[in-house]
C-alpha cells in the first residue's frame, strides 16, 4: 500500500528524494557507531580478519534491514526484487567504487603512488564471492525461492565463517593498542538532534567490551530506522517516476546502503589497513548474498509457507543484473592481482565496469536498444548456461 498515493507527482518525487537524502544522512550517522565498536571488538582479529567479518557484517546491516522491510512491507514478488535490486547494486558498489576509492584516497593523500593488498586475502573473499554468486544464480533460475534454498544459503555463510575462525586461530592477534580518543561529553539533547551514536552511549566513559556492544546495537537501531525511510523512499520515487522498483533500488537504494562500507573501507585505507579496507567490501559482499538473503527467504517460508516466487520480465532482469555482477566481480578480482601493487589503473578499470553497469541499467530502463538488447540476450544465455547446474 503506497504511503503517498493521493500526492502529485511532481511532489511526490520531491519527497521522495528527499527520504532517500534523509535515509543516506541517518546510515552515515549511525556509520560512525559500527566503525568504532567493530574496531574495539575486532582489536584481536588478524588483518584482513577483521574487515571481512565485524565491519562487513555490521556495515552490510542496511541491505539485510532493507531486504527485510521490502519483503515483509511489501509482502510480495515485488517487495523482494526490490531487495534483490539493493543486494546486487551493493554488491557492485562495494566491488568496484570502494576498492577504486580506497586506492584513489591512499595514492593522494598519502603520497604514494601504490596501495600493496596481501593476495591470499583478495584471493580467498573473492573466491568465496565468486562461489556464492554462483550459487544464488542457480538457486534463482527456475523463478522460486523456498527456505530450503535459504537455508542452503545460510549453511554457505556458516562455511565462510568457519574458515575464518580457522584461519584467525593459526594466527597472531593483532591487537594494535585499540584507543577511543577524544569522545566528548555533551547534552542528551545534542547528541541526539544530531544523531551523534558515540558520545550518546558512551557519554565520556571508557569504551570496554559491554560498551562496544551496546554502542553497535544503537547503531543497529537507528540504522533500522533509516534504512526504513529508504524502502518508503525507493517505493514511492517508482510509484511517482513509473519506473519499476528493482530499478531504483538497484541504483539509488543500492548506493545509500553502501555509505557504512564506503565510510568504513575508506577510513581503514587511510589507516594504511589496506587489507581490511578491501576484505571490509568483498567480506560484505558475501554477507549481502548468503545471509542478507537467505535469512528473509527463509524467514518469509516459516511466515508464509509458499515461496517467493519471480516471473516474467522481473525473473529476467534480476538474472541478467546477478550474471552481470558475476562477470564484474571476476574481472575485478583479476584487476586487483594484476601486478603486486594497486595504482590508479587499477581505479580507473574498475570505475569503467561500473560505468558499463550504469549504462545497461540505463538502456532497460529507456528500452533496450541494439547496444542494451546485445548485452541482455548475452546475459541472459549465460544465466541458463549456469542454471544447468541445478
Amino acid at each position: 500500500m503506497m504511503v503517498f498515493a493521493h500526492i502529485p507527482k511532481p511532489l511526490l518525487i520531491t519527497l521522495s528524494s528527499l527520504l532517500i537524502a534523509m535515509s543516506c544522512l541517518v546510515i552515515w550517522r549511525s556509520a560512525k557507531g559500527f566503525e568504532l565498536a567493530s574496531d574495539y571488538l575486532g582489536r584481536k582479529l588478524p588483518a584482513g580478519i577483521k574487515g571481512a567479518t565485524l565491519n562487513a557484517i555490521a556495515s552490510s546491516m542496511p541491505e539485510f534491514l532493507t531486504t527485510m522491510f521490502f519483503l515483509f512491507y511489501l509482502h510480495d514478488a515485488d517487495g523482494f526484487a526490490g531487495g534483490l535490486g539493493v543486494s546486487s547494486g551493493s554488491a557492485l558498489f562495494n566491488l568496484l567504487i570502494i576498492p577504486a576509492g580506497a586506492i584513489i584516497v591512499v595514492t593522494s593523500l598519502s603520497g604514494k603512488p601504490t596501495m600493496k593488498l596481501k593476495r591470499p586475502v583478495l584471493l580467498r573473499e573473492g573466491l568465496f564471492l565468486i562461489l556464492a554468486q554462483v550459487l544464488f544464480i542457480v538457486l534463482l533460475i527456475d523463478g522460486e525461492l523456498k527456505g530450503m534454498e535459504g537455508g542452503l544459503l545460510l549453511l554457505f555463510y556458516l562455511a565462510y565463517l568457519l574458515l575464518l575462525f580457522l584461519i584467525s586461530r593459526s594466527k597472531d592477534g593483532s591487537e594494535p593498542g585499540f584507543r577511543a580518543s577524544g569522545i566528548p561529553k555533551r547534552s542528551l539533547l545534542i547528541n541526539s538532534a544530531s544523531l551523534d551514536i558515540v558520545p550518546l552511549v558512551l557519554n565520556g566513559r571508557k569504551l570496554n567490551a559491554g560498551r562496544a556492544w551496546l554502542l553497535l546495537i544503537v547503531s543497529t537501531l537507528v540504522m533500522s530506522a533509516g534504512t526504513w525511510l529508504l524502502v518508503l523512499g525507493t517505493e514511492s520515487f517508482g510509484a511517482a517516476t513509473g519506473i519499476p522498483l528493482i530499478f531504483v533500488a538497484v541504483v539509488l537504494s543500492a548506493a545509500a546502503t553502501s555509505v557504512p562500507d564506503t565510510i568504513i573501507s575508506i577510513r581503514d585505507a587511510r589507516k594504511a589497513n589496506y587489507d581490511d579496507a578491501i576484505s571490509n567490501a568483498l567480506g560484505s559482499n558475501i554477507f549481502d548474498i548468503a545471509f542478507a538473503l537467505g535469512f528473509p527467504v527463509l524467514l518469509y517460508a516459516v511466515f508464509n509457507k509458499d515461496p517467493i516466487v519471480l516471473e516474467g520480465d522481473l525473473l529476467e532482469f534480476t538474472q541478467e543484473v546477478w550474471v552481470f555482477l558475476l562477470l564484474a566481480t571476476v574481472a575485478a578480482v583479476f584487476i586487483m592481482l594484476l601486478g603486486r601493487k594497486l595504482r590508479r589503473l587499477n581505479a580507473v578499470l574498475l570505475l569503467l565496469i561500473y560505468g558499463l553497469f550504469l549504462l545497461f541499467i540505463g538502456t532497460q530502463v529507456g528500452g533496450s536498444g541494439q547496444v542494451g538488447g546485445l548485452l541482455r540476450d548475452f546475459l541472459t544465455g549465460l544465466a541458463e548456461m549456469i542454471g544447468r547446474l541445478h
